[in-house]
């Protein structure tokens, strides 16, 4: 769910909590922690204090329990009338044992708080969107639903900003688990009606805030609901205020006290012919924004400053725009500026400029793009900042698409708008001792530069080729498309019998804009509702490998737009369908590699999808034996591919036993991940198109194809050049489609037939069990010695 879209439209029920970030409400910081959060297309900010919104949602829930707040027996959190707190469900904390410390399974310390009995724990679930009240009410419906193992606890809820919400024991009054109040970002109420009114939940940020979870909660006394949300609330208010007077104070700034980091985002508007705009479709592959010839359009800015400490933006004096890219100064052309300031939450400032594509200037991005074609255009956003001497400009380049308005758009368009990192560096000026601080510009750096100076400065520098690298175009030839177009029409007429054109389409490589399709046919996932089901329970469980997926998910397609973003919407998808495999799968869990594949599926279809395709490749194309018993299998395909190298690449083979080069060495990744680790995406799918069509063995074509076309080069490396040739020039070469395209049709060439990989793998099964007994006779002189 897109967070994005909840951001000004904060709920006004009257039975939630939730973050201060609407225009109804200023937004408060965490106390004690004045690092400023990183903003992502409007992801939450888990810093931030909470209260109940809503027009009059605080007050109507005082008057409610203001009989019982205001009672002399139960005033503050002593509560010491146990017969109204047992109708409310609620016990005096001082009820329960205490303990010096706080770790769970021992007694929850005497603090200041309200401790609530009669309560059921459903269980918790990630979410997109922790301060979503439309999705934390459907996952409170959905666990209420499917919960098969209540568990009976009890809930203390703090009455100080720096306390923790604990859930203990009902029997016992040991703790269960614990949650500090700065990490709870929202709570909310079953709405009255329903089956959920006598249900609350609350959200929280989860290892380093980069997961939320909800956890869903049942009281067997209704009425305690409100109760709780109250306490809650008080919890909530009370650190708003330590956090408004600390707040007053200066900012410190940060070690690199230099330099400032902003995130500027680009949205682009069409007229929709009804008298609004909105905001155009963006390629999730190629990142390039699709433009319709001949629409007024509108461009959108938004810049949020998300390092040091803040700098004002004055204003804006020019919205500017160019066809191309690195373009100068003079080809730059203003837009009519329609509005700018600060957004209502106060994080973002925002421009927006009108832009008529008419314009003679304009003109090459209002002409349709030859098929298979993009390009670019440059954006320019100048502005005055109150404390730097000189005018500041962003610049913005970004891939466009310019077609007919009756284009037909495949599936994968979500993001529609780009963002883009800058770093700019300051350095600071007095004009006298008594004026104001002021900053001249050293540097301004964008994260495309940056990486592109790491990685691409020379062509042949020693940095590997970052994975997700490469563009795939989702052009194709009309002809091309049409005889996929007749093939999927007869084919969904019987879906059980492949059609017999299909294997030579699918070596030639499917096109990019049908593959989402075509892989859940080919894998026999177009009937796979259970599943689906499936995953949408398994993702609400636990994994034991937790944190294995939450380190390697930032690594993983690092340069491809969609997933370099943490807490984005590629991580959180992705993260989710490795936790539901490794639930799913508890012999093998989740395996270093898994990931790299889920990616490749997620930018071709939804994730629910993705999981089932996963699952198949899996356990019926025979992934998944690779990790089996100490990688036994995988062995096997080493020796394998030596015995092909043998017969088709003699003097290789040679050269690699001479220098003691094997094939574990070189080879792991491309088995383990299906080459989807390292090399570029145009080559990645063509494999994963004939993995799918013609099964796992096609690795060995490829692994072949790789191997012969490298011989020159590898002939003449000893043991470490090797290696390193493997790592950094192989994936490289691969960067041309041309040279992917060649490397692909050899692959396709080499015929291997199944009976040679048996007869290779009885080869090595006998020569292990030689091994074994060899290695038994000598444990056995050991013995008798």
């Amino acid at each position: 769910m897109d967070d994005k879209g909840s951001v000004g439209k904060i709920s006004v029920s009257s039975d939630s909590v939730s973050t201060l970030n609407s225009e109804d409400f200023v937004l408060v910081s965490r106390l004690g922690d004045e690092t400023p959060s990183s903003t992502n297309n409007g992801s939450d900010d888990e810093k931030t204090g909470l209260k109940i919104v809503g027009n009059g949602s605080e007050q109507q829930l005082q008057r409610e329990l203001e009989d019982v707040l205001m009672d002399p027996s139960v005033a503050d959190t002593g509560l010491k009338s146990e017969t109204v707190m047992e109708n409310l469900g609620a016990l005096p904390a001082t009820a329960s044992p205490s303990s010096s410390d706080g770790s769970p399974g021992s007694p929850i310390p005497d603090e200041d708080s309200v401790v609530f009995s009669q309560l059921t724990y459903l269980g918790c679930a990630s979410v997109n969107a922790p301060r979503s009240e439309v999705e934390a009410l459907r996952m409170m419906s959905i666990l209420r639903g499917q919960c098969q193992l209540p568990l009976d606890v009890t809930l203390s809820v703090p009455g100080v900003s720096e306390g923790t919400v604990r859930l203990l024991d009902p029997n016992t009054s040991t703790e269960i688990a614990n949650y500090p109040i700065y990490k709870i970002l929202f709570c909310v109420r079953g709405h009255d009606g329903t089956p959920e009114s006598d249900c609350f939940a609350f959200t929280e940020s989860h290892y380093n805030a980069e997961i939320f979870r909800i956890h869903v909660f049942r009281c067997q006394i209704q009425e305690a609901v409100s109760r709780i949300l109250y306490s809650f609330a008080t919890a909530f208010r009370r650190s708003a205020k330590k956090i408004l007077l600390s707040s007053q104070q200066p900012a410190p700034l940060t070690p690199d006290s230099d330099l400032f980091t902003f995130t500027v985002s680009q949205e682009i508007k069409e007229d929709d012919g009804k008298g609004t705009f909105s905001a155009v479709v963006k390629d999730k592959d190629k990142q390039s924004f699709k433009l319709r010839a001949g629409m007024d359009k509108k461009i959108v800015i938004y810049i949020q400053q998300t390092s040091n400490k803040e700098l004002a933006i004055e204003r804006c004096f020019g919205l500017l725009l160019s066809p191309g890219k690195n373009v100068k100064n003079s080809d730059m052309h203003l837009l009519d500026l329609e509005s700018m300031g600060k957004s209502s939450d106060g994080k973002s400032y925002i421009i927006t400029g009108s832009w008529n594509p008419n314009t003679p200037q304009f003109q090459p991005v209002n002409e349709e793009t030859p098929k298979d074609k993009f390009m670019y255009m440059t954006t320019a956003i100048d502005l005055v900042i109150t404390e730097v001497e000189e005018p500041v400009r962003f610049l913005l380049e970004t891939r466009v698409r310019v077609c007919s308005p009756n284009d037909r758009l495949f599936w994968p368009f979500s993001k529609r708008n780009y963002t883009e990192t800058f770093y700019l560096r300051l350095r600071q000026e007095r004009k006298s001792p008594a004026s104001d601080t002021l900053y001249e510009v050293v540097s301004l750096e964008s994260e495309t530069e940056r990486e592109k100076r790491k990685t691409t400065a020379s062509p042949d520098n020693d940095e590997p080729l970052l994975s997700g690298s490469g563009d795939v175009s989702k052009e194709c030839a009309e002809k091309i498309l049409e005889t996929w177009g007749d093939l999927l029409s007869k084919w969904h007429l019987n879906l059980s019998v492949r059609p017999r054109q299909l294997p030579a389409l699918v070596r030639s490589g499917i096109p990019e804009a049908l593959r989402g399709e075509v892989w859940q046919l080919l894998a026999g996932c177009h009937n796979n509702d259970h599943q689906v089901e499936e995953y949408r329970t398994l993702i609400t469980k636990e994994s034991p490998q937790d944190s294995a997926i939450t380190r390697d998910i930032n690594r993983t397609f690092p340069a491809h737009d969609y997933f370099k973003d943490t807490g984005g919407d590629g991580q959180d998808s992705l993260y989710k369908i490795c936790k539901a495999y490794s639930v799913y799968d508890e012999e093998i869990g989740y395996c270093q590699g898994q990931s790299f594949l889920a990616a490749v599926l997620l930018l071709h279809m939804p994730e629910e999808q993705a999981f089932s395709v996963l699952v198949k490749i899996m356990f019926d194309y025979g992934l998944r034996d690779l990790f089996k018993q100490n990688f036994e299998d995988l062995h096997c395909k080493f020796f394998q591919l030596e015995r092909l190298m043998q017969e088709y690449i003699p003097d290789l083979y040679n050269h690699f036993l001479n220098v003691g080069l094997e094939a574990h060495m070189y080879a792991s990744q491309w088995f383990l991940t299906l080459f989807t680790a390292k090399f570029p995406l145009y080559m990645v799918f063509h494999i994963i198109d004939l993995l799918l069509c013609e099964g796992i063995s096609v690795i060995f074509n490829v692994a072949l194809a790789l191997l012969k076309t490298s011989k020159d080069d590898l002939i003449n490396t000893d043991f470490e050049g090797a290696l390193k040739f493997f790592r950094v020039p192989v994936p490289k070469r691969y960067r041309s489609e041309e040279n992917a395209k060649k490397l692909m049709e050899l692959a396709c060439s080499i015929k291997i037939s199944q009976k040679k990989l048996k007869k290779f793998e009885k080869e090595y099964h006998t020569l292990r069990e030689q091994q074994e007994q060899q290695e038994n006779a000598y444990k056995y002189l050991f013995i008798l010695r």
